[in-house]
């Protein structure tokens, strides 16, 4: 049966039952279904085809220029999409600050997104009528789940039906098979496959790519379902016939094991003018091959950054159609980048794009998919991880365990929770997210374990020092304190550490080395006598280094002012004049005052402050003449 929750006079007109309604016990029948009786306002649904048309002319006139028309805000096209999880409701959520109307064709009347929709369509995105019915209200078709069928969407293509991504696409996605060849086509690189029909299939697999075997389901596979490994060959016929996969029936094939160190992701935007815009490159962590944990970005070097972006937009660009496509893909010990799956839809490894990005994936689908210019792909903050609310038991106590979760992460700092509203808990299910974003991976990453591990924060949560104060001994530290204390007084996080550069050179090699990852943004390193401290620091971190040359007992400073200043083309290190750590900490400020409005606003008041000293001073020189100055001190 087909009906709409709030669509029950004709395509065109709806009833609305806003979800934020008191409800109260009585009901009344209207359409198809009995509503709770509540408060509602009616809302007339204008005919999506015919929106931007004068009343004069019908849909087939074609003399009529579409962009001619009027049109009151970014866009009146009508977003259809097939689905209504969470994906869709997040969706909903991102077409609202634009005004953009999406409705949503999904089998359960309380799915995540029909609270948020413009309508909801109640029925199968698998059945061929109720998609043709459900197009015929939309402007442009697109959908949250590719399993969807796609011969009715090669059907509505030829009726002129506005598809996105093309239908051709989700042919070659659906079939995980098919992905692997087309694919290899367009020579991507991939890990070596193979189809298999029975079971000596399998065994002649094995015999060509050894064990472990990655066996895969053809068709509906996603979220863990449709995979199994099968570690020698006598475990194979357990293997293909785990519930996963489902036996030869539904059509497996065969992977060769990628021995990857990381699993990557990057979500790639594809305008209909075929421009293509590229998120920063993930890492994502699978628990029982579930998205569990997104990492942005990934901690991997640039030039793998660089490689696994080109791997992903060269597979975009050989599909067809506008939209977002989440492109998973392996890096393997030798640093090669295999690519894994396509999703050509928005996608969990997207999800921190939300709070951490200046267009978050959901708004740059209906971006691309309604003709609107890309938005920014770069993040706006350093760092962000994503971490999934799974379903860790079945009903009510799952339900107690996510809201005990939630609480502690309602505490930290800069952390968001999204939950899709789903009415049913079950284990392993997704329930929601919550993403964290921070100055470094590192400090985030704290945080997510108070929050997951349930220790008690009694109002501190992690905060990662921004700048390193380092020296070569505790003699340095009557100097190096000044800096400390400019820090101190400006609020920014630091630490103070004894690293010598020869008497530690491994305690200095770790510190140097793991201070971005650690969330150091900054380095003031002292040193006196040879100070090469502060030159081997710079060596061996991509962090712009202070040097803060320390008076000596002999040389007067002067030595070690001309070690650091003397540094070779290629290590730079900043210097300040002698025994000068005051101006190192101010130094540091302004560095990271290009970035923080904060600390800017206050150097800026620092200055003026500094000012109105001299001001002050020369007026009183002036009044008091130079001997009262002078005797007044």
């Amino acid at each position: 049966m087909l009906h709409s929750t709030r669509s029950v006079l004709s395509p065109h007109n709806s009833f609305f039952a806003p979800s934020f309604c008191s409800r109260k016990t009585s009901s009344f029948s209207l359409g198809c279904r009995r509503l709770p009786f509540c408060s509602f306002k009616i809302k007339q649904h204008h005919p999506p085809l015919f929106m931007n048309l004068p009343p004069q002319a019908s849909p087939g006139d074609l003399s009529i220029r579409t962009d001619e028309l009027p049109v009151h805000g970014p866009s009146e096209i009508i977003v259809g999409v097939l689905g209504g999880g969470q994906l869709g409701r997040m969706l909903c959520q991102a077409a609202s600050k634009m005004a953009i109307k999406v409705m949503v064709l999904d089998p359960q009347e309380n799915c995540p997104a029909s609270s948020l929709s413009f309508d909801h369509m109640v029925g199968s995105f698998d059945d061929s009528a109720t998609v043709e019915e459900f197009a015929k209200r939309c402007g442009v078709l697109t959908f949250e789940i590719e399993h969807v069928d796609v011969a009715t969407l090669e059907k509505l293509e030829q009726h002129g039906v506005d598809c996105q991504p093309k239908a051709s696409t989700v042919r070659i996605i659906q079939d995980k098979y098919l992905q692997k060849v087309h694919f290899s086509r367009h020579d991507i690189p991939l890990p070596e496959f193979i189809q298999i029909e029975d079971l000596e299939g399998a065994k002649r697999a094995g015999e060509i790519f050894g064990y472990p075997l990655m066996i895969k389901s053809r068709k509906l596979a996603y979220d863990g379902r449709g995979n199994a490994v099968a570690k020698s060959e006598a475990e194979l016929p357990s293997a293909i016939n785990v519930a996963a996969l489902g036996g030869f029936g539904r059509g497996l094939y065969v992977e060769k094991w990628a021995p990857f160190v990381k699993e990557l992701a990057v979500i790639v935007a594809r305008g209909r003018d075929n421009s293509i815009s590229c998120y920063p490159v993930v890492e994502t962590i699978h628990r029982d091959n579930i998205c569990h944990i997104v990492k942005a970005p990934a901690n991997v070097k640039w030039q793998i950054r660089e490689r696994a972006t080109e791997v992903a937009r060269k597979a975009v660009n050989s599909l067809e159609g506008a939209g977002v496509f989440a492109v998973e893909l392996f890096l393997t010990s030798d640093g090669v980048i295999l690519l894994n799956e396509v999703a050509p839809r928005p996608h969990n490894s997207g999800h921190h794009t939300i709070e951490s990005c200046y267009t978050s994936q959901f708004e740059q689908h209906l971006r691309a998919v309604v003709g609107l210019p890309l938005g920014d792909t770069s993040m706006k903050t350093p760092a962000a991880v994503m971490y999934n609310v799974l379903g860790e038991e079945e009903g009510e106590p799952g339900f107690h365990l996510a809201h005990q979760l939630i609480e502690r992460a309602l505490t930290i700092p800069r952390a968001t929770v999204h939950w899709y509203d789903k009415p049913e808990m079950r284990r392993q299910r997704k329930m929601g997210h919550i993403t964290i974003v921070g100055p470094s991976l590192s400090n985030i990453e704290r945080n997510l374990a108070i929050m997951v591990e349930g220790k008690r924060l009694d109002g501190n949560t992690a905060v990662a020092p921004r700048v390193g104060i380092v020296m070569g001994s505790d003699s340095d530290l009557p100097v190096m304190k000044s800096a400390a204390e400019i820090l101190e007084s400006y609020g920014v996080p630091h630490e103070v550490r004894i690293v010598s550069a020869h008497r530690t050179p491994e305690m200095m090699f770790s510190y140097a080395s793991s201070a971005y990852e650690r969330g150091i943004q900054v380095i003031i390193a002292g040193a006196g006598g040879a100070a090469h401290l502060p030159g081997m620091v710079a060596a061996l971190t991509p962090l712009p280094v202070i040097g803060v040359p320390v008076r000596a007992s002999s040389l007067d400073g002067l030595d070690s002012l001309l070690s650091i200043v003397q540094m070779p083309r290629g290590v730079p290190v900043a210097t300040v004049a002698i025994n000068n750590a005051t101006n190192a900490g101010l130094l540091a400020v302004r560095m990271l005052g290009v970035a923080d409005d904060s600390l800017l606003s206050r150097m800026s008041q620092y200055q003026e402050d500094q000012k109105e000293t001299v001001l002050r001073k020369a007026a009183k020189l002036e009044k008091d003449g130079w001997e009262s100055y002078s005797s007044s001190g």
